[in-house]
């Protein structure tokens, strides 16, 4: 289908679109926080692999390559948003937790420590956790070595407990505690 696809046909290339959209926009929406953000982030990425979709060397490694597209137009993505000002979008929760409003703190304290990170950062987490990827994986998506995604996942881990600290610790003014 991805020769097809490569050669011009359009309906070759929307059967691999419509295989991939849902897997790119999940992607996309963990890093971005946004559904409309991700949801644009996914129309850019599918254009820009239509449009340079002849020039893949290897079409065994398409998947891996929409991934790249894709991290690409998230970066792009969150540029255009770091020069907006920022709202906090809450999630729904994937599970049902005892308290609910204590789901929602916890769910705010994440995103806000995930919005700490770097892009390359956040799609190493995605990729892991979300997608399931491996180490190796991720490697070939990002086009790093894997000690470079071990290390880009270890200091996101870490960001994210300094950011999820530093935010649980009470603020004092004037010597008390607020």
């Amino acid at each position: 289908m991805v020769e097809q696809a490569k050669l011009g046909d359009r309906e070759a290339f929307t059967r691999l679109a419509f295989e991939l959209s849902d897997h790119l926009f999940a992607v996309a929406h963990r890093i971005l926080r946004d559904f409309d953000a991700a949801g644009d982030a996914l129309q850019v990425t599918l254009l820009r692999i239509w449009r340079d979709l002849p020039s893949l060397r290897d079409p065994d490694r398409f998947e891996a390559w929409a991934y790249r597209v894709l991290l690409r137009a998230c970066q792009d993505q969150l540029r255009r948003q770091n020069r907006q000002p920022r709202t906090l979008h809450l999630l729904a929760a994937d599970a049902i937790a005892a308290d609910p409003a204590l789901a929602i703190v916890n769910r705010e304290q994440l995103d806000r420590a995930f919005r700490t990170l770097t892009t390359e950062q956040r799609a190493a987490i995605v990729l892991q956790y979300y997608r399931d990827m491996s180490l190796p994986q991720i490697a070939e998506v990002l086009q790093v070595p894997i000690g470079t995604v071990r290390s880009r996942l270890h200091y996101a881990k870490r960001a994210l407990r300094s950011a999820i600290d530093a935010d649980s610790r009470p603020t004092t003014r004037e010597g008390r505690t607020a």
